[in-house]
């Protein structure tokens, strides 16, 4: 099939249609009245999967939106490889890639002749998803990520294709609009977590495993390769704090767990995250907690 512009066919989802299909396509498109009646109902007004579909080895598949299209686009490619051009770049997209369009922008993409991708999509509506897709990162020219969990993503996807193939009852619609949260939030988060091997991430495995001592960032800083600046401004980018912030989240976290599961006094829990002065071990506490770890202990939980 080749690139077409969308101004020629009446809605966007008729663009995504192929006359012989693809082998072992799925494909789900919600009548638009339906759209129409799900976007001014509770839940559905906010999230509302529209379009849902897997294309196995698209031979030909090609899409161009000059326009955009209505409904932000999600597309997470398996196998083989293609391509995507928003904001006038180009980026190839290969598999345990994720492709993310933002409602209203101009793109085109497609398979690659001779390797076509395998590639699960889907397409959503409503209030919520504008914000949901900028925490992913992606903007005009930077429409492509890693994905950190792509089978993690592919269930979703099948899951939401399964969901409407079978019905589009209300229920099934707030259903899928879940997984379609679930999918959007785990792209966020995934865009910040660091990727396997990386410094970063060798720097928060080895503060995991030092929660008994301080670490001082020049000295981790050297043992993943990085100045102490750099380490210190890629944990304030995944994290929101520094690097002895972040540490001491991770110590509190382990004080609270103690706290929850054993009957260890105070001073020793205190003593197996690093604080060896129980008194000040108790000003920590209280400072990240707002009370004293017996106060935290005797308080009532689930």
């Amino acid at each position: 099939m080749q690139d077409m512009d969308d101004s020629t066919v009446p809605c966007d989802h008729a663009a995504m249609e192929r006359t012989t299909g693809f082998d072992g396509q799925r494909l789900s498109v919600l009548p638009r009245p339906l759209v129409g009646a799900a976007l001014a109902a509770p839940v559905t007004r906010r999230m509302l999967v529209t379009d849902v579909g897997l294309f196995p080895r698209a031979a030909g598949h090609a899409r161009r939106r000059p326009g955009g299209a209505s409904e932000a686009i999600v597309i997470a490619c398996a196998a083989g490889s293609g391509w995507v051009d928003t904001g006038g770049v180009r980026a190839r997209v290969a598999p345990g890639t994720a492709v993310v369009i933002p409602a209203g922008v101009a793109h085109a993409y497609g398979a690659t002749p001779g390797d076509p991708w395998s590639i699960r999509w889907c397409h959503v509506r409503g209030t919520d998803v504008a914000e949901l897709v900028e925490a992913t990162g992606v903007a005009p020219g930077r429409a492509t990520f890693a994905l950190r969990s792509p089978e993690r993503v592919s269930d979703l996807l099948d899951e939401m294709a399964l969901s409407l193939a079978r019905d589009t009852t209300p229920a099934t619609l707030v259903s899928v609009a879940g997984l379609a949260w679930r999918l959007l939030t785990q792209l966020a988060a995934d865009r910040l977590r660091p990727e396997a091997g990386s410094p970063l991430q060798r720097a928060m495995r080895e503060l995991e495993e030092r929660l008994d001592a301080r670490v001082p960032v020049p000295e981790l800083a050297a043992r993943v390769g990085l100045s102490a600046s750099h380490l210190q401004a890629l944990f304030r980018e995944a994290t929101g704090g520094g690097v002895a912030a972040h540490h001491a989240a991770l110590r509190m976290a382990r004080a609270r767990t103690l706290l929850d599961t054993t009957d260890l006094p105070v001073g020793e829990v205190g003593r197996r995250v690093g604080m060896a002065d129980p008194f000040y071990f108790s000003r920590q506490f209280r400072r990240v907690h707002g009370m004293s770890p017996r106060a935290y202990r005797g308080t009532r939980k689930g």
